[in-house]
């Protein structure tokens, strides 16, 4: 199997991907649903580290840190940055931020490598809904260094329009920041790994195709 079909069946096989008939926040009925709060153990984010490597290394990003919005993207910078060494033998910082500043000890708004001008920065987060973490962390990661961001690396693209438009979120986030957004899978994947016997599914192909054709973008 290809990584990103390894991926789908991993996400399958921890409980994160299930299929029926969900709510979503948006109100809409879809037939399947993502829940990256099923990753509970030593073993699943040390794998979840694995993929992100995976798809940085793949797409060639050349970069000098990893960094991870509080407060789920902390565990997968840490995860991702120890299996990009462990897997590829890139070497990179991390740094993680603050809900607040901390006014006492070594203060400041970042653990981990503090933002310095020039440095390529990757940030790792789960999932996108509407960009709001990116929204909430480029201000504090620009306004205290010049840094360039290469990339945003998320688990997985739903490919789908928002509610007020008809780009996505990953597409809303480089018209507004021109930072680019790459995903471990896309929903297109997780379509044809279904086709494919990758992982069980088939009774909500049809489904899944007719909601990918009433929300879903490319």
């Amino acid at each position: 199997m290809t990584y990103k079909e390894e991926f789908i069946k991993f996400m399958s096989d921890s409980g994160v991907l299930t299929f029926g008939d969900f709510t979503l926040k948006s109100g809409r009925k879809a037939p399947y649903f993502i829940n990256a709060g099923k990753y509970m153990t030593g073993g699943q984010i040390a794998k979840l580290g694995g993929f992100y490597a995976d798809c940085i290394n793949e797409h060639g990003f050349e970069a000098d840190m990893l960094f991870g919005p509080a407060y789920k993207g902390i565990s997968l910078a840490v995860s991702a940055v120890t299996s990009l060494y462990t897997k590829y033998g890139k070497d990179l910082y991390y740094c993680f931020d603050r809900k607040e500043v901390k006014d006492h000890g070594e203060g400041g708004m970042f653990v981990g490598k503090q933002p310095e001008n020039g440095e390529r920065v990757i940030i790792i987060e789960d999932v996108m809904t509407s960009g709001k973490a990116l929204r909430e962390v480029l201000p504090k990661l620009q306004g205290a260094a010049d840094v360039k961001i290469e990339a945003m690396i998320i688990t997985v693209d739903r490919m789908e329009k928002g509610l007020n438009s008809d780009l996505s979120a990953v597409q809303e986030v480089y018209r507004d920041f021109g930072v680019k957004v790459y995903s471990i899978v896309t929903i297109k994947d997780i379509i044809e790994a279904i086709e494919n016997g990758v992982i069980e599914g088939k009774e909500y192909l049809q489904a899944m195709k007719d909601y990918r054709k009433e929300y879903g973008v490319d």
